[in-house]
């Protein structure tokens, strides 16, 4: 008696068991990311470890030291000021990006149709430039001799701004850095915000407006609640961003001027680069990371913490 033949189609191997698929399947993504993401870190770790200059780069021979590197940079005070500035540079454009991507969500849902489609389309066109392209704008906009901003303020009466050279003042400079990074990054936050409100239903809103409740009161008993997990991933995200902020500072100041925008990335970039000492920028780079890892882990568990007692 013969057997009926098999339906057409792919089949699975009966040597891998069903629930093993899914698993293989996602193997090739894991391990590219394990290579771009885990490897350089491990790498850099290695590096931090060791003494290595130029030489030890073209030889390739590289003789372990421990701790010898973190040692000599946890005791310099140059590089303690840097964390500093590079805290307070974090703190400022986040509160900024934060505050003001929430006040444009909220707007948007206020909006109408056409004016919420034209806004959303700005805001994407903004956030999908170049930050190269972008920070070259800014550029152009503050140059000392045909910028915009020094024009703009000339015939508003400032005559003192005639060829005025921001790019020469470490606040002013450190000041442009900050409106850059706040303009490029407001959009993203803007528009997950005003995607999470979405999805806010507007019935607790109309007990709220019945029971008299103001719209500050409705935003802290009603959408902050709401939004709490969304507001912290985006939150998380700045940090990270604006941490480890370095294309953006690095074509408009290189760090300058006299250091008063240097960052932790651009400075482990500087040593490594000026210095040719790639095991200083390394132990640099990893402190970075832990500091970067330990404010998150602090923000994650206040978090919860908040989540818990609600």
């Amino acid at each position: 008696m013969k057997t009926a033949p098999r339906a057409a189609g792919l089949s699975l191997p009966r040597a891998l068991p069903r629930t093993f698929w899914p698993y293989l399947l996602v193997a090739p993504a894991v391990a590219g990311a394990l290579y771009l993401l885990v490897y350089p870190l491990v790498r850099n770790v290695v590096i931090s470890l060791q003494r290595y200059g130029m030489g030890e780069l073209i030889r390739g021979e590289a003789k372990f030291v421990g701790f010898e590197n973190y040692t000599r940079i946890l005791g310099d005070e140059g590089f303690w000021t840097v964390v500093w500035r590079t805290l307070w540079w974090t703190t400022l454009n986040v509160v900024l990006i934060m505050g003001l991507a929430t006040l444009v969500a909220l707007m948007i849902q206020r909006l109408g149709k056409v004016m919420r489609i034209v806004v959303m389309s700005g805001l994407v066109l903004a956030w999908a430039s170049p930050v190269i392209a972008t920070t070259t704008i800014f550029q152009w906009l503050f140059a000392s001799r045909f910028g915009v901003v020094n024009w703009l303020l000339v015939q508003l009466g400032f005559d003192s701004y005639q060829n005025y050279t921001w790019f020469a003042n470490g606040p002013a400079t450190f000041a442009i850095l900050v409106v850059l990074i706040v303009w490029q990054s407001v959009p993203f936050a803007a528009i997950t915000l005003h995607s999470a409100l979405i999805t806010v239903p507007g019935e607790l809103y109309e007990s709220a407006r019945l029971d008299g409740a103001s719209g500050l009161r409705m935003f802290r008993s009603i959408t902050l609640p709401i939004l709490r997990p969304v507001f912290g991933l985006v939150l998380s995200l700045e940090i990270i961003w604006t941490f480890t902020c370095f294309a953006q500072i690095w074509a408009l100041s290189k760090g300058g001027p006299d250091g008063s925008t240097t960052t932790l990335p651009v400075y482990a970039y500087q040593v490594a680069q000026s210095l040719h000492r790639y095991d200083l920028a390394g132990a640099a780079s990893t402190i970075t990371v832990l500091i970067l890892v330990a404010m998150l882990v602090a923000y994650a568990r206040q978090m919860f913490k908040e989540e818990a007692e609600l």
